[in-house]
């Protein structure tokens, strides 16, 4: 066989997207594949087998990415075993615990990058390798509105982290341990050594914090193989994992097994009582409903609500529990899970996933092993209704979460004095003040923290309590912000408050003195003045001035929507396919 048959795709197999490129004839041809054989790629790869698109979204820059290049190396040969072309590729990483403002104002920018990158490419499938928690739902973003055959791959989490003979989970101490300084019961030395004892491996925190919870929304969503979110970064059987995704990758590319068909509204309806069940992070809410804008699917705000209500806690995991992820997975990982609800007909079981198979399928013999980390339905870790709710009223007109699972159970129905502060960095700038007038009966109210307002709506929800009020013994105090909280957080926290203040939203108009009023069981949030005051504080209210006139920051306070709709730009949503590109040669 000359190199021209292979170029032309002479030999009888089904025409492949990669072929407008490779298999094209004369001058094009030509420019596609040479320029590729310098690479050392030999004619006979050009022969029409299904092209593999790897997006590495490894970075030193992002902790819990920076490992991917290797577990890109372990797709490619699931890749090549099964008869395909590996071809990796770059894609930009946002590492949470470094980027500035906060990486969800880049989650958009990323998901762009990977739905334009797969589409200009001469791709058939495509492989995602995530780690850091907007990573992953950026990638399951722009493979949905690009809509070729995807498997996703995280990077797995840290091992446990050990210090002084007890088990600590990244994220999680942090928080613990910045009360330990503040109160004097850990000098700055100790911290400096127990930094290295949260984070001693490769991988993302092993807490169910958000990156923890999004490779489950992934395996939930049928978009990762079965048990492949719990495996330990460093575990053999991660990199198996990945080999077993390369191989099966190129199968899905002949059944034309796209994210479409994978990620309905029953997929979705699977991952919201699955988060549920784990106890996973509030940004998952976000998350989701950003991945199911991209793919038209339906899905509200109060979905999360009604879904999880009648699905107990089953897995005891920091910053809920006990255990971390190492643990889960030993003790039989989502599978194991997915098992228990399917029992008691709480999963949509015929939904398809990523094997090709149903959940049901993926999971008959899956294993619990014990009932201390991951519990069963009969006697579960946390009862039903004690997931996330979702919270309305006056002071969240368009909704507002709270991760019940985390909170102080005292606190879930309070009335209490607002104190309100319009940025987070107001608030931090008085928190130490022996003088300052806060009682732990007040609530805290952050605003300026939204997706506009930041930009970006950042993880600065759950601020410390106040110095003096830790002194005193305080533990937990009602807090309200239309910004975020990281995964690994806990408190009794409200999030997520729409619309935001840099809109107008309610928030903006709370004054300090205000009452507010908390009733989770009622699902409301009030702020107790009459409508006509609120309405007349609303006439005199004036926008901020914007922070950015250029750039990306420019375009995406412009076209962000609110927390309950994702927080995606309003122009990337929905799909825009996966035709071959016009040919410029």
């Amino acid at each position: 066989m000359t190199d021209a048959d292979a170029g032309t795709g002479s030999k009888a197999r089904p025409e492949r997207r990669s072929q407008a490129w490779f298999g094209a004839e004369g001058r094009a041809g030509m420019i596609y594949r040479s320029w590729m054989r310098n690479q050392g790629l030999g004619h006979e790869v050009f022969d029409g087998r299904p092209v593999i698109g790897i997006a590495v979204s490894a970075s030193e820059l992002a902790p819990c990415n920076a490992h991917l290049d290797r577990v890109a190396e372990a797709v490619k040969r699931g890749v090549w075993q099964a008869g395909g072309l590996p071809l990796a590729f770059p894609t930009m990483a946002t590492g949470e615990t470094l980027m500035r403002p906060t990486a969800m104002l880049f989650r958009n920018l990323m998901a762009m990058e990977v739905e334009e990158l797969i589409r200009a490419n001469p791709l058939d499938g495509v492989v995602l390798l995530s780690g850091c928690d907007k990573t992953t739902p950026a990638m399951l973003m722009g493979a949905a509105s690009v809509d070729l055959p995807a498997v996703m791959v995280t990077g797995g989490p840290m091992l446990n982290g050990k210090y002084r003979g007890r088990d600590v989970g990244s994220g999680t101490a942090v928080w613990q341990f910045e009360e330990d300084l503040k109160t004097g019961r850990m000098t700055q030395e100790e911290c400096f050594y127990a930094e290295g004892c949260m984070a001693r491996s490769n991988g993302h925190c092993m807490t169910m914090g958000t990156a923890s919870t999004m490779a489950c929304m992934a395996e939930s969503l049928g978009m990762q193989l079965p048990g492949s979110a719990t495996w330990p970064a460093v575990d053999a059987r991660r990199f198996e994992t990945a080999q077993a995704a390369g191989k099966r990758v190129v199968e899905m590319v002949d059944e034309d097994l796209r994210p479409s068909k994978v990620m309905t509204r029953a997929a979705f309806e699977n991952a919201i009582r699955t988060n549920a069940a784990i106890g996973g992070s509030t940004n998952a809410i976000i998350h989701l409903a950003a991945i199911a804008g991209r793919l038209g699917v339906d899905l509200s705000l109060d979905d999360f609500d009604g879904l999880a209500r009648e699905v107990p806690t089953l897995v005891n995991l920091q910053p809920s529990g006990k255990y971390l992820m190492e643990d889960f997975c030993y003790a039989g990982g989502l599978p194991a899970v997915h098992r228990e609800l399917a029992g008691a007909g709480l999963l949509h079981t015929k939904q398809i996933t990523v094997t090709g198979q149903s959940i049901a399928e993926n999971t008959a013999t899956a294993e619990r092993i014990g009932d201390e980390v991951i519990t069963p339905l009969s006697t579960p870790f946390q009862e039903a209704g004690t997931g996330t709710a979702v919270l309305r009223g006056n002071l969240a007109p368009n909704g507002a979460v709270l991760k019940q699972s985390a909170a102080t159970p005292e606190l879930l129905q309070h009335r209490g004095r607002a104190l309100v502060f319009d940025s987070p960095e107001a608030y931090h700038k008085v928190c130490d003040d022996p003088t300052l007038d806060v009682t732990a009966d007040d609530i805290l109210v952050i605003r300026g923290a939204g997706p506009k307002g930041y930009p970006g709506m950042p993880e600065v929800s759950n601020v410390p309590l106040p110095t003096k009020l830790l002194k005193a013994g305080v533990t937990d105090m009602i807090r309200i912000c239309d910004g975020r909280m990281s995964g690994t957080g806990y408190g009794t926290v409200v999030l997520h408050v729409a619309p935001e203040s840099a809109v107008g939203g309610p928030l903006a108009l709370v004054r300090t003195g205000d009452e507010i009023e908390l009733d989770v069981a009622g699902r409301r949030l009030s702020l107790l003045i009459s409508d006509e005051e609120l309405a007349e504080r609303r006439a005199r209210w004036t926008p901020p001035e914007p922070k950015h006139r250029s750039g990306y920051a420019w375009l995406y306070t412009e076209h962000v929507t609110q927390a309950n709709e994702g927080a995606d730009l309003t122009f990337l949503r929905g799909s825009r396919g996966h035709a071959v590109p016009r040919d410029s040669h």
